[in-house]
């Protein structure tokens, strides 16, 4: 079942829904920002996942600004990142999942408002040693690995499925501080952060590639755009959804047709109302938003359509603030009932 272009189109306008037109005309994608008026630094952590689009912007912000405005970046994953947002912390938080409902009281409670901006998506992979013999697996496989029961039980390849092979199942995977974490457990176990404990951890993606690239029993799972940049070292899995569907390959082509769901995951940078008050959180936010498709695909994420970005930067002068989602997990609403609810704090 293709959801096709209609999906690509909703979850590119995840923050934007029942938001209106209104607010300054936009700058045209694609072309440079303007000259910060002061410098200043930019504050930015969260998702590992989304740090390399973030990343990439910076850097190129930074050499055309001739380091005027200093833009650093950090790694504490989506929900270390959002602690520090919601103390007020950080100007712009990194995310690969919608902030959840602690989070909004958290920053409700220390007044903090914000943007809710999605900027590419991102195909969670899931990859084994090179010199493993499996090809592809199903959701409900990854469900008897990963699921609470199987700590200490499902411990050998063959166990979860006959097929595999009969060797130790070595486990790597995003720690309880990721966005990575919380989507893959909801989509896959069907409960944001129902994981097996015994599996090696990490908030850091290059961790985990290196376990898993040296292990040929290991299996594991971060975004796209770390299996592309070890794609020499690591084999992705094709995931099958349903028994009666075929497997389908992380791709920007499957992300965009819809077909590799439930792993197919919008991405998100959150910004503050008090930093976007500031003339270089500005600056750096038009940069972003001209430059997020064409960086997006050089970091090997899925871009959105043109129209979204110019549609986010507006909303940005608008001052429509907020989320669509109330604190509840992506995987868990339908495009429809995104598309009819209005963003809120």
């Amino acid at each position: 079942m293709r959801q096709s272009l209609p999906f690509v189109l909703a979850l590119a306008t995840l923050g934007l829904a029942a938001c209106g037109q209104q607010g300054s005309q936009p700058a045209a994608p694609g072309a440079p920002a303007a000259q910060p008026e002061a410098g200043g630094v930019v504050q930015i952590d969260g998702s590992s996942t989304v740090y390399p689009i973030t990343e990439a912007v910076a850097e190129e912000f930074q050499i055309q600004n001739q380091g005027k405005v200093k833009v650093t970046v950090g790694v504490s994953g989506t929900g270390g990142g959002f602690k520090k947002f919601c103390r007020g912390e950080l100007d712009i938080a990194n995310a690969s999942r919608p902030i959840q409902r602690a989070e909004m009281d958290a920053c409700a409670a220390a007044g903090i408002k914000y943007f809710e901006l999605p900027i590419a998506y991102d195909a969670l992979t899931v990859v084994v040693n090179p010199a493993n013999p499996v090809e592809s697996i199903s959701v409900e496989d990854l469900k008897k690995m990963w699921q609470p029961e199987a700590q200490g039980t499902i411990t050998r390849w063959n166990q979860v499925n006959p097929a595999f092979p009969d060797a130790e199942l070595k486990l790597y995977g995003a720690g309880s501080d990721s966005g990575t974490f919380d989507y893959f457990t909801e989509a896959v176990v069907g409960k944001a952060k129902s994981s097996r404990g015994d599996y090696t951890a990490s908030e850091d993606d290059n961790v985990l590639v290196q376990g898993i690239s040296s292990d040929v029993n290991a299996i594991g799972y971060f975004g796209f755009a770390y299996y592309y940049e070890n794609r020499d070292k690591l084999k992705s899995l094709a995931i099958q959804r349903s028994a009666d569907s075929a497997p389908v390959k992380p791709t920007p082509e499957t992300v965009i047709d819809g077909t590799y769901m439930p792993l197919a995951r919008p991405m998100f940078v959150y910004v503050s109302e008090k930093a976007w008050q500031r003339p270089e959180i500005k600056q750096f936010m038009a940069f972003y938003l001209d430059n997020a498709a064409a960086l997006a695909r050089e970091v090997e994420y899925v871009p959105l359509p043109d129209a979204a970005y110019v549609t986010i930067r507006g909303h940005l002068d608008a001052g429509k603030m907020g989320t669509v989602f109330k604190g509840e997990p992506a995987t868990a609403i339908t495009i429809e009932d995104l598309l009819a609810r209005e963003a809120a704090l």
